[in-house]
């Protein structure tokens, strides 16, 4: 016995599910098709390792055979590939790898396949789609807060996504400027022991920052408003006594900041500017871990309405899949000792 289930917000795809608990996947719009399979079959056989299924792909059919709920897995994943595709025109390997996350999939069941327009960010480079329910929570309120703070595992999104709405707002002249900042907790803060002027100095800490630009903006470019000023390297301990206007500050790695240090940093905003505080606090590195002031300053913050604070945990980790259940581990043994 056959049900044929037509996606009705899609007529370039049917999908058929068999007695047996396999699903057929036919897609009809040829260019579509070709992306979610990928060159020699690599996108499908990528899906195939991760979820366990057995994946097979004949004409315009996509069948995917084996447990009844690895399969719908793989169905959803396909679904959000082709989705991705639309919107971006093209498929790249992080999108295979994330596309089986939990809470991504979980969403999809009560949305449509087509991505709203307000969720996505349009970078130079590549647009952005936030991937998750509280990805699409913080994008908002990236969008429409003056504070934003996020807390949580590597790999949830945190700095990508605050770079790529700092960079959006910058190109179209929203903001002047972004300033990146981070506490060099390794180097003690002590900066000027260092090689260098300051941007060689504090380069090295900010390298999951700059990943994020280059990986949206031109390298050129970005040099040119590095240069400008429109793009500006900040240590934390540089941040006393400035009034921030007209600017998309982000401190990265607050987890590494004190309550004092976090309290200066946000105590800089001016007029028509945002700021945002990302950390994850499982990954602390100062020498008294209590002197943290990230989590403290969530729990004194949380009742002040102009700011967001976004928990994110490992169901929003968008990375390789092994990353989810690596965090999730490290989470669980966490609570077992608390």
């Amino acid at each position: 016995m056959k049900l044929n289930k037509q996606n009705k917000n899609n007529k370039e795809m049917s999908i058929i599910y068999d007695s047996d608990n396999s699903i057929n996947i036919n897609i009809f719009n040829n260019e579509i098709l070709m992306a979610v399979v990928g060159s020699l079959d690599s996108n499908l056989k990528e899906l195939e390792r991760v979820s366990g299924s057995e994946i097979y792909f004949r004409g315009n059919s996509i069948a995917i055979k084996g447990d009844k709920s690895a399969n719908e897995q793989v169905k959803d994943a396909i679904e959000y590939l082709i989705d991705r595709f639309r919107s971006d025109k093209k498929i790249d390997k992080n999108d295979i790898l994330t596309s089986l996350n939990k809470e991504m999939i979980k969403d999809k069941k009560n949305q449509s396949v087509i991505q709203p327009l307000e969720d996505v960010i349009k970078t130079p480079k590549r647009s952005v789609i936030p991937r998750t329910r509280k990805q699409k929570e913080y994008v908002k309120a990236l969008k429409n807060n003056q504070i934003i703070m996020s807390l949580g595992p590597a790999g949830t999104g945190k700095t990508y996504l605050a770079v790529a709405v700092a960079l959006t707002m910058l190109l179209e002249k929203k903001v002047e400027r972004i300033i990146l900042s981070r506490p060099a907790v390794e180097a003690g803060e002590r900066l000027g022991f260092l090689p260098g002027d300051m941007k060689e100095k504090i380069d090295p800490y900010l390298r999951p920052l700059y990943d994020s630009l280059h990986d949206l903006f031109d390298y050129d470019k970005i040099q040119r408003k590095i240069e400008s000023g429109e793009i500006e390297i900040a240590p934390l301990a540089f941040m006393r006594g400035r009034t921030l206007k007209n600017s998309f500050a982000i401190l990265d790695e607050a987890q590494n900041a004190t309550r004092t240090q976090i309290k200066m940093f946000l105590t800089r905003i001016g007029e028509n500017s945002k700021l945002v505080v990302n950390g994850d606090p499982s990954q602390i590195d100062l020498p008294n871990k209590s002197n943290s002031g990230l989590i403290e300053s969530q729990k004194i913050l949380k009742n002040i309405n102009e700011i967001s604070i976004i928990n994110f945990d490992h169901n929003d980790v968008v990375r390789h899949p092994l990353v989810t259940k690596i965090v999730e581990a490290y989470q669980k043994n966490t609570n077992d000792q608390s």
